[in-house]
């Protein structure tokens, strides 16, 4: 008897209405493939926290974790150095952990808080995080 995955999915705070997507589109993915996984969701509040925690997770016996955010340029920062800290954070702590870790963390070139641009991410999150399922679902089918 195999024992049910356990995902950890991480949501960054900033632009919650459109990261909170990403978890939706994973589920979506898991209700159509009728993946039984327990996942189990943490808050922080923004991505730069994302990879100590999944570190964390990862040792407390989760078998995948998933982080999504919207990292943007807020104009006083370069939001492509948060950005590439969080990338970089995951990867050492994905090797360290030896757990899965995936990244729905989105640094667009330009991004203005117009209903354009929001209700573009917001798609895009969806179809993101339906990804990011069907990645760890393809991770954890191999054998190992």
């Amino acid at each position: 008897m195999t024992q049910t995955p356990k995902i950890a999915f991480i949501k960054a705070r900033w632009h919650s209405d459109i990261v909170d997507q990403a978890e939706v589109g994973f589920k979506q993915h898991m209700a159509e493939n009728a993946l039984d996984w327990q996942v189990d969701t943490f808050e922080i509040p923004g991505a730069f926290e994302a990879p100590l925690l999944a570190k964390r997770l990862a040792f407390k016996g989760y078998t995948a974790v998933v982080v999504a955010a919207l990292v943007v340029d807020g104009g006083i920062y370069r939001h492509d150095f948060v950005a590439a800290a969080v990338v970089n954070g995951l990867m050492q702590a994905q090797l360290e952990a030896n757990v899965p870790m995936f990244s729905v963390s989105l640094t667009p070139h330009h991004f203005h808080n117009n209903a354009e641009h929001v209700a573009f991410f917001t798609e895009h999150f969806v179809k993101k995080g339906r990804e990011a399922a069907q990645a760890v679902e393809q991770v954890l089918a191999i054998p190992l």
